[in-house]
């Protein structure tokens, strides 16, 4: 009996549960938003059970209804597009707009990031630039990646 058990879990897809430190963490923000109390919200433990798993369901629903107009279009890749079409589908219109300003913040957040590391590689190789040629004798020999200056590299045939 306990073998056919363990084949059965072995055999049938995972469920994966959504982390419930993130859950509560969600849950208590949201309530504190909404409520202006101050104090510590306690959730009960199987409320949170409840939340999470009423989260992990809508999740794989969402997915799989963006899935469906993804493969209609003939495509592999799930879009922003296609996820704001499965929620008025699934009929939850009014998540669209929030989630549309949610994810263009994020871009903007995402962009400024990328930006910063680019300009900070493009400094960090204007300095090395400058510091070889303030250390360099008038010739221009340079390292390589592997610390192999090019004059070591010609004899290397």
């Amino acid at each position: 009996m306990e073998k056919e058990k363990a084949i059965e879990a072995a055999a049938g897809p995972e469920v994966e549960e959504l982390p419930k430190a993130v859950v509560r963490r969600v849950v208590k923000d949201k309530l504190s938003e909404s409520s202006n109390i101050e104090e510590d919200i306690v959730i009960h433990k199987d409320a949170l059970l409840a939340f999470a798993e009423s989260a992990r369901i809508f999740i794989h629903y969402l997915s799989a209804t963006a899935n469906d107009i993804c493969k209609e279009s003939k495509r592999l890749t799930i879009s922003s597009d296609d996820v704001f079409k499965a929620l008025e589908e699934i009929e939850f219109p009014e998540f669209v707009g929030p989630l549309k300003v949610s994810l263009g913040e994020y871009r903007k957040k995402i962009l400024g990031k990328r930006k910063a590391a680019k300009e900070k590689q493009g400094n960090k190789k204007k300095t090395r630039e400058e510091s070889l040629a303030q250390n360099g004798d008038g010739e221009s020999e340079q390292a390589d990646e592997d610390g192999n200056h090019e004059d070591d590299n010609a004899n290397k045939c």
